[in-house]
């Protein structure tokens, strides 16, 4: 993880602490009024996918780019799986493993990224899989073109590639992260006790 990565996971959890504590003053008085008191599973739910949410947030967007920062020869990628002939340019270039390469590495973290939101979505939201794909997906495209628009214009040039690999890595992370949830449910969910044999009385002078 490089400098740049931490400073902007630095960030995120700032930024989450600062949009916890919004959330979380009007959450407790709803809870206090509804029910009486706290549901402390409702609170941490909340907050994890708060500070999932800053974190990615943070890794997708930032740093932003400074006065030095160079302008990218390339904005946008649209040939599927090419970070597959990237790992192997890089190899050849570097002389390194493919699991050490650069490439492979990104690509991994892309699928990671989205792993949470797949399990929010199974666990949190009772999403299905193929429900779970198009969240993944959704929210893939929409920072994409958040990206391409240079922060919808709030940026002074676009500084990240719109990349048609990380829509399908993140919506494959969603579906692994869909699969780990649903058997983190399997795990967590309680056995169903045998019932015991109900005893029947027979009339034998009752016709049957």
């Amino acid at each position: 993880m490089t400098n740049a990565q931490v400073t902007a996971l630095q960030y995120g959890f700032i930024g989450f602490l600062a949009l916890w504590t919004v959330v979380l003053v009007p959450q407790l008085i709803t809870q206090l009024a509804r029910y009486g008191g706290l549901r402390v599973r409702s609170l941490l739910s909340t907050a994890a996918v708060l500070l999932y949410g800053c974190m990615t947030l943070a890794v997708v967007f930032l740093p932003l780019p400074g006065p030095g920062t160079r302008r990218l020869s390339q904005t946008v990628q649209l040939h599927p799986f090419q970070w597959i002939t990237d790992i192997h340019t890089e190899m050849l270039k570097h002389g390194s493993q493919w699991f050490m390469t650069q490439t492979f590495q990104q690509a991994c973290l892309n699928v990671l990224l989205f792993v949470p939101l797949g399990v929010f979505a199974r666990v949190l939201w009772r999403r299905g899989l193929i429900g779970t794909l198009l969240i993944g997906f959704t929210a893939s495209l929409l920072i994409e073109i958040t990206q391409l628009t240079a922060n919808f214009g709030t940026a002074p040039y676009v500084y990240r590639i719109f990349d048609v690999d990380d829509l399908m890595n993140n919506a494959s992370g969603a579906g692994i992260g869909w699969v780990f949830g649903a058997l983190l449910l399997a795990v967590l969910r309680s056995p169903i006790g045998a019932q015991p044999a109900r005893s029947e009385r027979v009339h034998f002078a009752e016709t049957r």
